[in-house]
């Protein structure tokens, strides 16, 4: 009986010991602030959108109320917002589920501004249970800004490994462009040459046939693409996508002849919509005066459809989506971002001497392609913090577009635990000449994270001249 007893006791003490410890520590505050402590409207721009970040998603509709105060502009005479304000204020609404919020700054038309003008935005009040930040102020002014760094969550969306979302960031005016990667599906440049790029952030392939009329391709000729057109666990071939370094001369759908005839029909495999196939398409692109005429339709269709695109200098490349049927907006203006952050096509080594295309998670380029360089430092040379102008004289620079890359993060691998590397920090020249120093602080659980929201700073080391 005391054997009995004795084991009664135990297992009471291991059911009962757990119920009395104290409860799990309740999250931190839900705190709402300013994405960025300033910002800039150019000249050439008409509206600003001013943006709300949160620890963490709300479960319900959270309202904040931002009170404005103005410098040599007026409500109504020289901007407005949405939300409307009202009395020097207005309330912006947190859907439930999400974790940011936003609103739109507009400068009305025909007015003139000799750039000292500006807005303050002060978070005056937040709904329970959200609590007001750090960054409870932040300034807008009506002229381009040069950013002295401040410290931002990439909006990669959900999706985690896979996030939804490319992530364009201008370091100079502190401000970041989220994009659907599924949301386009060509995109033709818009400089002297007449190329055009698939998707590498969704894993597009392409794949040119010996036919130039696209009423004369059928299903039959997809039959044997079927296992050609993939990429990922090994397979792929660097000919069906895009140069993984970002070379013009050697796009996967060869430069667009001025001869009609000599462009042929291309089986497109549009990627991914998250996890979601995209349907296939049968494309052809011929040239109408300086712009494009895009050729397309579904692989069992009898007839196409067309769509011209004309070519836009502002931008490195105007974009397309298939599914729209339309042109779409996806990159910001060229000189108006540095770096792109997201899923990304590059390669992966297979063996000694192969390698594969490969689409890579949290893959960051810069905008080479309007004269954005970088490089990379290793703290045992100089430290983040010690990194100022003086060292600018000693690092090598480069225009390859994959500098950055996947280099500044660890993979979970045996042995190793995914997270940030430390080691490395990266030092970024904008088109303008002005140069940044960049840290990535997380991006994931193990490292404090949160996969799909990396952490980064940046500060301004030499304003260019």
């Amino acid at each position: 009986m005391n054997r009995i007893f004795s084991l009664f006791l135990t297992l009471a003490v291991l059911f009962v010991v757990p119920s009395c410890k104290d409860d799990d520590p309740p999250l931190p505050d839900n705190t709402v602030q300013f994405e960025a402590g300033e910002s800039g409207l150019a000249s050439d721009k008409t509206e600003a959108e001013i943006k709300l970040t949160l620890v963490r998603a709300v479960t319900a509709a959270t309202n904040v109320t931002v009170a404005i105060q103005e410098t040599g502009v007026a409500y109504g005479t020289q901007y407005t917002t949405t939300p409307a304000a009202t009395s020097g204020q207005l309330t912006v609404t947190i859907p439930a589920n999400s974790n940011t919020a936003s609103f739109k700054v507009t400068k009305k038309d025909n007015i003139f501004l000799n750039g000292t003008e500006n807005l303050t935005f002060k978070i005056s009040s937040a709904a329970s249970p959200v609590v007001i930040g750090t960054t409870v102020q932040t300034k807008l002014s009506f002229s381009s800004i040069v950013s002295t760094g401040t410290s931002l969550k990439i909006n990669g969306g959900e999706g985690g490994a896979s996030a939804v979302n490319s992530v364009f960031v201008d370091f100079s005016s502190n401000t970041q462009t989220a994009v659907a990667r599924a949301s386009w599906d060509l995109g033709f440049y818009a400089g002297s040459d007449f190329r055009v790029v698939i998707n590498g952030t969704t894993g597009a392939t392409v794949k040119a046939l010996t036919k130039t009329d696209l009423t004369e391709v059928t299903a039959a000729d997809t039959t044997a693409l079927a296992s050609v057109l993939v990429l990922g666990q090994g397979a792929g071939t660097f000919d069906i996508v895009d140069d993984v370094d970002g070379d013009l001369t050697k796009t996967a759908i060869k430069a667009i002849s001025a001869t009609d005839g000599e462009n042929p029909v291309y089986i497109l495999n549009p990627g991914k919509a998250g996890t979601a196939q995209k349907p296939w398409y049968k494309i052809r692109v011929v040239r109408k005066g300086t712009g494009y005429t895009l050729q397309y339709a579904r692989i069992t269709e009898t007839t196409f459809r067309t769509l011209d695109v004309t070519k836009d200098a502002n931008y490195d490349f105007n974009y397309v989506s298939l599914t729209q049927g339309k042109a779409v907006s996806v990159e910001p203006t060229k000189n108006n971002w540095d770096i792109q952050w997201g899923l990304n096509t590059y390669k992966a080594q297979m063996d000694a001497t192969t390698f594969v295309p490969y689409p890579y998670s949290d893959y960051v380029v810069i905008n080479n392609l309007a004269g954005v360089q970088a490089a990379q430092v290793e703290t045992k040379t100089v430290t983040y913090d010690a990194y100022g102008e003086a060292n600018i004289a000693t690092t090598t620079f480069a225009a390859d577009r994959n500098v950055i890359g996947g280099n500044w993060r660890a993979s979970a691998a045996p042995g190793s635990t995914a997270g940030v590397k430390t080691d490395r920090f990266y030092v970024v020249k904008d088109a303008a000449g002005n140069v940044y120093k960049l840290k990535f602080v997380n991006y994931i659980s193990s490292d404090g994270g949160e996969r799909g929201y990396p952490n980064i700073e940046y500060k301004l080391v030499k304003k260019g001249n």
